[in-house]
């Protein structure tokens, strides 16, 4: 008998997982920093960015940092004062990443789909 006939035909079910990336010794990316990043894109700053996400700015400071410590070239970076003052910009390597991140994350979760039907039929 399928596993689709021992469930509650009422209920959808489907399964959940979290895409993250990790270097051998430290997080580099998963949805928290992605959203971050956009956050930065939106605002051009790390303040307003992490004040959006409900976090503190050295949070944020840190996260960034971080990522820009797994890359050979900076996602972000920063400008002091100046004519302009200063600001935040996430570079054309981090917008690179977010879409190629954006990508991994819709075929992890097409690969759910899959799986759960499979499930579902054994």
């Amino acid at each position: 008998m399928p596993i689709r006939d021992l469930l509650k035909t009422d209920k959808k079910f489907r399964v959940t997982g979290m895409l993250r990336i990790e270097s051998e010794d430290d997080r580099f990316l998963g949805p928290g920093r992605l959203e971050l990043l956009e956050n930065i894109i939106e605002t051009g700053s790390i303040s307003q960015a992490a004040k959006q996400m409900g976090m503190s700015y050295k949070k944020a400071w840190d996260l960034v940092n971080s990522m820009n410590q797994h890359t050979q070239k900076p996602i972000v970076t920063t400008q002091t004062g100046g004519e302009k003052g200063g600001g935040t910009v996430v570079t054309e390597e981090g917008k690179q990443l977010i879409v190629a991140f954006r990508k991994l994350h819709e075929e992890f979760q097409q690969s759910f789909e899959k799986h759960l039907d499979a499930f579902l039929n054994t």
